[in-house]
């Protein structure tokens, strides 16, 4: 569900610390998932809009009306140097809500990226200017400004519940939220993680089989592996 707040745009908000952004930004989308206890993803259709797209901030968060984009404009007055815009819509709409011109108005305001549950469109713009977008479609039909929506609410987007100030994680395998107050430890966490895989990745090198690294042997034999010439 999203927020039954409508027409209301809140300019306070609590963002996760920068140097717990910092340390996430390290981080490939896979890792914090996979740290964070296999949850934050967002569904799997959200997509790069450029080959090259991948960002890390802190959300703020937009509840649009379908077809109509008016609330981005509202959003670009709240966007601080190291935001995400996280747009999300009442009920499905793939129209293109967001292009070149908006894209220029954000980055302006210090502006990492985009995540939109809907469409967009000017891609090869958007891929020049290096400007990092996913979105649930690319399409040229364009939008109004007729209906309210709202600024800085909690949002669903892409199936995965979006505050304020939450850390907004994205590259090629997709789109993570990590609540702002577990920040530091999902980075940590990550950390960890990674340093293992490091690890793994050298034996794995070293022509080591998984079945043996993970001690698979033992438990398919109980289950009843049988090899056979």
């Amino acid at each position: 569900m999203h927020s039954t707040d409508v027409g209301v745009v809140r300019t306070r908000i609590d963002r996760a610390d920068p140097k717990d952004v910092a340390a996430l930004s390290a981080f490939g989308v896979a890792t914090v998932h996979e740290a964070m206890g296999r949850t934050g993803l967002m569904r799997p259709y959200l997509r790069p809009a450029h080959p090259r797209a991948r960002m890390c901030g802190t959300a703020v968060t937009v509840l649009l009306q379908p077809g109509d984009n008016w609330m981005l404009h509202v959003a670009a007055e709240q966007i601080r140097d190291g935001d995400v815009v996280v747009a999300a819509c009442t009920t499905e709409s793939e129209d293109g809500f967001f292009g070149e011109l908006l894209a220029t108005s954000f980055r302006a305001r210090g502006c990492r990226g985009l995540v939109i549950d809907g469409g967009v469109r000017d891609v090869a713009a958007l891929e020049e200017m290096d400007f990092p977008v996913f979105s649930r479609a690319v399409n040229a039909r364009g939008t109004v400004k007729a209906t309210l929506g709202s600024v800085n609410v909690p949002v669903v987007c892409g199936n995965a519940l979006v505050r304020p100030g939450d850390v907004v994680l994205s590259d090629a395998d997709g789109v993570v939220v990590v609540p702002r107050e577990r920040a530091a430890g999902v980075a940590a966490a990550s950390a960890v993680r990674e340093a293992a895989e490091e690890g793994k990745r050298a034996r794995f090198r070293a022509g080591e089989l998984g079945l043996d690294l993970y001690g698979m042997r033992g438990p398919l034999a109980e289950l009843g592996l049988r090899y056979e010439d």
